[in-house]
């Protein structure tokens, strides 16, 4: 009787020794990029639409994105380095962004920027050339 007991024993032991596999974590779908492109600023899509918000107190013309993840669209007037007026649409999550540039005697110039102070942004496009811009 005594050796079943002990089975019995060493069988439950076994059992509660063995750990389950973890599952690996599940997938979480985001709509925030790594990287903000020019063509981020012509569309929105429906995730981003769920969180789309305007508040005309702030320079923004719209954000979207939850707290911590925000994404703004600004409007941005400036000039390149000879002098020339530019302006635009941009898209910025956090420190950076890209957008889009024009002036009436230049085509649509894709840009990348960073913010240098409040409300002032430097700018360098693919040729490298730099534009000082703030937000309107």
């Amino acid at each position: 009787m005594l050796k079943n007991y002990l089975i019995l024993l060493f069988i439950i032991l076994l059992a509660l020794s063995c750990k389950k596999a973890d599952a690996p974590p599940p997938h979480i779908n985001s709509f925030y990029k790594k990287v903000i492109t020019a063509d981020d600023r012509k569309t929105i899509t429906s995730e981003e639409a769920k969180t789309y918000h305007v508040d005309e107190t702030y320079q923004y013309e719209y954000r979207t994105g939850n707290s911590g993840h925000y994404e703004y669209n600004y409007n941005v007037k400036g000039i390149n380095v000879k002098g020339d007026s530019v302006f635009g649409n941009i898209n910025i999550e956090g420190k950076c962004g890209a957008g889009i540039l024009m002036n009436d005697s230049i085509a649509d110039i894709e840009i990348n920027t960073e913010w240098i102070s409040y409300g002032k942004l430097k700018a360098t496009d693919k040729k490298g050339n730099e534009y000082q811009l703030i937000v309107k």
